[in-house]
């Protein structure tokens, strides 16, 4: 069992940043690639970053890339993300997931466990 904790979001002004921490607990983080979705009301969880536990590899929802940056620190068995340049439509639920695979997946429910959330609204 791996138990995530998500925190940071909140209310910003478009243009921008935030970072969003997920903090995981429980079987070894090391060995979990970690990705993070977002959802919209009334949509479908979409991808929007991950990073492999193998290599560090990192891959981007094209809408996110140049904009929002993923990383880990192993130490401290926590995962980030960086959101720069925020826009309106970045709005929504973000999620952190861990993956067994060595890679992280761009489809949610590859993901083994999953944080509780943390909402981030981007608006003047």
């Amino acid at each position: 069992q791996v138990h995530l904790v998500e925190s940071g979001g909140t209310l910003v002004q478009p243009g921008g940043s935030l970072r969003l921490s997920c903090a995981a607990s429980g079987r070894t983080f090391r060995h979990y690639a970690m990705g993070w979705f977002r959802q919209f009301p009334g949509k479908e969880r979409e991808f929007v970053a991950a990073i492999a536990w193998s290599d560090g590899k990192t891959v981007y929802a094209d809408s996110v890339k140049g904009r929002f940056t993923v990383s880990r620190d192993n130490a401290k068995n926590t995962t980030y993300l960086q959101l720069n340049n925020l826009k309106a439509e970045d709005t929504a639920v973000y999620y952190c997931a861990a993956d067994s695979a060595p890679l992280g997946s761009m489809w949610w429910p590859e993901y083994d466990y999953w944080g509780q959330g943390t909402q981030v609204t981007v608006s003047s």
